[in-house]
């Protein structure tokens, strides 16, 4: 990596795949553009879990679905849908296993900025913001952008 490369500013964005995270995306991209940073796309992906038995206790519910091969997907599928072929901003992909919330915060350490949608998937339709965004804006140590999605109501 460069000495430019170094001091060039890096933001984060999460991407989940919903309207809200695309719009996240893009505005990271648009931002990206005027201020000549990076842009590290994230997307996290966990194995779902049921309440267990009588104790209950998370039980790991596994398929034949392959998690990472799907946020992979999904992630790449944004980029290439979102960002214009023709931008010169530096757009990377990172697939990362785990909590959502958590995983962002340890992917924007030492990032100049995170942005995150106001709801991704699996949030409630009246909610202002998701559990994941609020975390974030109440633990990132970087400064921390919410985006509502195109779509929200």
């Amino acid at each position: 990596m460069s000495a430019q490369e170094e001091k060039a500013p890096r933001i984060v964005v999460g991407v989940d795949g919903s309207s809200s995270s695309d719009a996240a995306l893009r505005w990271a991209v648009q931002h990206a553009e005027l201020t000549g940073a990076s842009v590290d796309a994230v997307i996290v992906w966990e194995y779902p879990t049921a309440l267990g038995g009588y104790g209950m206790a998370p039980v790991p519910m596994y398929d034949d679905s392959d998690f990472p091969a799907v946020a992979e997907k999904t992630v790449t599928e944004a980029i290439s849908t979102v960002v214009d072929p023709a931008s010169h901003v530096r757009v990377r992909a990172q697939v990362v296993e785990g909590s959502a919330a958590l995983a962002l915060l340890k992917a924007a350490g030492g990032a100049d900025l995170l942005v995150v949608g106001s709801r991704g998937h699996g949030g409630f339709a009246g909610a202002l913001l998701g559990s994941v965004s609020q975390h974030c804006v109440h633990h990132a140590r970087c400064p921390v952008v919410v985006i509502r999605g195109h779509h929200e109501g």
